[in-house]
């Protein structure tokens, strides 16, 4: 059902994915238009998650059009029942940051026009927005819902400055280090590791590739399953050509002796970049050849090509490995909202958020202290 509010602007709950593809183009201009979007925001992104792990009757896309019928806002959600009655953003955990789109251009009105019915599709679940980054346009929701609300941390990202790698390589903590990344540089090319972009028509095939090195390269070691499911590898090859085509990713492929060893996958958004996930085949770890450094080189071509990008982002996670580049640390937020007759829900939330805080904490003391006690 339409709203009409007393700006003009009309708000609509969109439940039909064949209408949520026909959306496409409407969304992609709004998408441009919001400069916090990352690319896990956009439609091809979103719709092919739909299609992979969307489930009946549980989409709500809930959408604000300006008196010219121009899209200006939009929240991507679904419905889940578990653990707790909630809307929840589409894009799930294989996310790495969610939000709602708003039109930069349209100011307080079409966030005022969101919030609105936002607050109206939550009459009996928890709006539950997890992954937000710092700086998101749902932290102008937040400001502005009049219900219960509460703001607790989610993932850890690291981030870096989108600038080349040589100046990257400066951030590192002694000369030593900087020259063994040096060394690794002149090894990649000594052993003749050629870079290549996939274009739009190749995107299909590298993305298969990619699958099936990321398989290779974990084989008898922890990984996220998930990454290794066939409905995950049918969500990238399925929007990966299309983002590929409006610039919010590149797909680059890595040949040794005419085979390719590996392929990444990078997000790009206008202020944003992330590798997403790449696969390397075994034989360059053999070969000593430094794949982290290969992937963040050619990272940095990436976003110096596209001009604008200020922040290459590590993405979700605090391992080790990544702050050899002295990162900033970033804290996504967890963003709880109700109305007052749902205030229940979003106690039993923080509860819930509570005590799995408190089992991974108790969980990282006890490895610490069965490690210390095995040395």
């Amino acid at each position: 059902m339409d709203c009409v509010h007393s700006t003009g602007h009309t708000t609509q709950v969109v439940t039909d994915p064949d209408a949520f593809a026909a959306l496409a183009p409407d969304w992609h201009r709004l998408y441009t238009r919001c400069a916090a979007a990352t690319p896990f925001q956009s439609h091809a992104w979103l719709h092919s998650w739909w299609l992979s792990y969307g489930g009946p009757r549980r989409l709500r896309l809930i959408l604000v059009r300006d008196p010219a019928g121009t899209l200006v806002a939009a929240a991507p959600l679904m419905r889940v029942r578990r653990p707790l009655p909630a809307l929840v953003p589409l894009g799930g955990a294989i996310s790495d940051y969610t939000d709602v789109l708003l039109d930069d251009e349209h100011g307080p009105a079409a966030a005022d026009a969101l919030t609105a019915a936002l607050a109206a599709a939550a009459r009996t679940a928890l709006l539950d927005l997890r992954e937000v980054r710092p700086g998101a346009a749902a932290e102008q929701i937040y400001d502005r819902w009049r219900g219960p609300r509460r703001r607790i941390d989610d993932s850890v990202c690291l981030e870096l400055p989108a600038v080349p790698l040589d100046e990257l390589i400066t951030r590192l903590p002694s000369a030593k280090a900087q020259q063994r990344v040096r060394a690794k540089l002149r090894k990649l090319e000594a052993l003749g590791v050629r870079r290549r972009v996939a274009g739009p028509d190749e995107v299909d095939g590298a993305l298969r590739r990619l699958v099936e090195l990321h398989r290779l390269q974990w084989q008898g070691r922890r990984v996220t399953t998930e990454h290794l499911q066939p409905r995950f590898r049918d969500h990238l090859v399925r929007s990966a050509g299309p983002m590929v085509r409006s610039g919010t990713a590149v797909v680059t492929e890595f040949r040794l002796d005419d085979e390719v060893v590996a392929v990444d996958l990078t997000l790009m958004s206008p202020r944003l970049a992330g590798g997403y996930l790449y696969g390397a085949h075994p034989r360059l770890r053999e070969l000593k050849a430094d794949v982290a450094v290969m992937l963040l080189d050619a990272c940095t071509g990436h976003t110096g090509a596209a001009g604008g990008i200020a922040t290459l982002s590590l993405l979700r996670g605090d391992e080790p490995y990544k702050h050899h580049w002295r990162p900033e640390r970033v804290v996504n937020r967890r963003l709880l909202l109700a109305r007052p007759t749902t205030a229940p829900l979003l106690a039993a939330a923080l509860a819930d958020a509570r005590a799995r805080a408190r089992g991974k904490e108790l969980l990282l003391r006890w490895k610490e202290r069965d490690g210390g006690g095995g040395t």
